[in-house]
C-alpha cells in the first residue's frame, strides 16, 4: 500500500517538476581560468545580475587548465538543461585549430548565448625592465634572440596568439611561457620572471596605474579611454596586431531555445544596467550584449579567423 502511494506521488510530482519555470535551482557558470583574471572578473560581475533577474544563484566554477579545454569539455558533456554554462573567450574557437583531436567541437557542441563584453589586449612589461616603448622592446629582442620571455594565460588564449602575431610582425624570437590563467601570468610578469605579456585591460589596469607595469601599446585600431596615453600598436610602429578579447556565455548543444533566449535576454539586460556598464567601462571593457544568432555568427567568423592566424604564426599544440 505504501509503495503504491509512493509511486502515485512520484507520478503526480513529475509533471509539476517538469513544469517549473527555468531556473528552479542554482546554475553553474564554468570558466577555464583561475580567479583574478579578466574572465573571472567578468563572470563575477555578471553572475549577481543573472541571479537578480532570474531568481536563482549563479555559482562560479573555476576549472583552469589545458588552454580552457578542461572547462570546455566539462560543459560540452553536461546535461543540456541550462544549469551548466560556460563563460569563455576566443580561446574556444582558437582551440579548434590549435589542438589536434579535441573531444568537442566549438560550433557543434555549444550554443552561443550572448557576448557580455570585450576588451583589447595590451602589451605590458614590468616597470623595472626599463623599457618605455615598443621600439626599445623590439631592439632588445633583436639584440638577444631567445633571451626574452613572454607569459600568457595559457596555450591558445588570445594573449598567446597576440604575442605570436607580434613576434611574426616584428620578426623577433621571444620564448613563450604559458601559465594556467591570467592571474599567475601577471604575477610572473610583475615579479619580472618574464619580460613581457599581452593582457586585457581589466586584468592589468590597476597595475599599470600603480606603476608596477608599463603599458607599451594597445592591440586595437584605436586608443582606449581608460589608458588614453598608451598608443595603438600601429602608432607604435607595428602593423597587423589587433587582438581584442571578448567574454561570452555558452550552453551545451541541445539546450532548449526558450532557455537560451531567456539567458540571453538577461545578459543583454545586464549590459544595459547603468551600474554594470559603469563598472565594465571603468575596467576598460565595453559592454556588448548580443542575441544568440548574432553571437553564433561571431563564433563562425572567429573559428575561420583564428585558423588563419594559427596557420600563419605556426602556433600549434600536439
Amino acid at each position: 500500500m505504501l509503495r503504491a502511494v509512493f509511486v502515485l506521488a512520484l507520478l503526480v510530482a513529475a509533471p509539476l517538476a517538469e513544469g517549473q519555470p527555468y531556473p528552479s535551482r542554482p546554475v553553474k557558470l564554468v570558466i577555464g581560468f583561475p580567479p583574478g583574471g579578466g574572465v573571472d572578473i567578468n563572470a563575477r560581475l555578471l553572475a549577481p545580475k543573472l541571479a537578480e533577474y532570474l531568481g536563482q544563484q549563479f555559482v562560479i566554477d573555476n576549472r583552469p587548465g589545458a588552454g580552457t579545454n578542461i572547462a570546455n569539455e566539462f560543459v560540452a558533456r553536461a546535461p543540456a538543461d541550462g544549469y551548466t554554462l560556460l563563460m569563455n573567450t576566443a580561446a574556444l574557437p582558437i582551440n579548434m585549430s590549435l589542438y589536434r583531436n579535441l573531444p568537442f567541437d566549438a560550433l557543434r557542441d555549444f550554443i552561443p548565448v550572448s557576448m557580455f563584453s570585450e576588451s583589447p589586449n595590451v602589451l605590458v612589461v614590468p616597470a623595472k625592465l626599463g623599457i618605455d616603448s615598443v621600439k626599445e622592446l623590439v631592439e632588445r629582442a633583436h639584440a638577444a634572440p631567445g633571451r626574452l620571455n613572454y607569459s600568457s594565460a595559457g596555450v591558445g588564449t588570445t594573449q598567446h596568439l597576440a604575442a605570436e602575431l607580434f613576434k611574426l610582425r616584428t620578426r623577433s624570437f621571444i620564448v613563450h611561457i604559458p601559465y594556467k590563467g591570467s592571474s599567475p601570468s601577471l604575477s610572473a610578469l610583475m615579479a619580472a620572471e618574464v619580460e613581457l605579456s599581452f593582457a586585457n585591460i581589466p586584468a592589468i589596469q590597476a597595475h599599470v596605474k600603480s606603476g608596477r607595469l608599463r603599458a607599451l601599446a594597445i592591440a586595437a585600431p584605436r586608443r582606449d579611454s581608460q589608458l588614453p596615453e598608451v598608443p595603438t600598436m600601429k602608432e607604435a610602429g607595428v602593423e597587423g596586431v589587433e587582438v581584442a578579447v571578448w567574454y561570452g556565455v555558452f550552453a551545451p548543444a541541445g539546450t532548449p531555445k526558450e532557455i537560451v533566449h531567456k539567458l540571453s535576454e538577461a545578459i543583454v539586460r545586464a549590459t544595459r544596467d547603468a551600474a554594470t556598464r559603469k563598472r565594465l567601462l571603468d575596467l576598460g571593457a565595453v559592454p556588448v550584449g548580443s542575441a544568440p544568432e548574432e553571437f553564433g555568427r561571431v563564433m563562425r567568423d572567429e573559428v575561420a579567423r583564428w585558423a588563419e592566424v594559427v596557420r600563419i604564426s605556426g602556433a600549434r599544440v600536439d
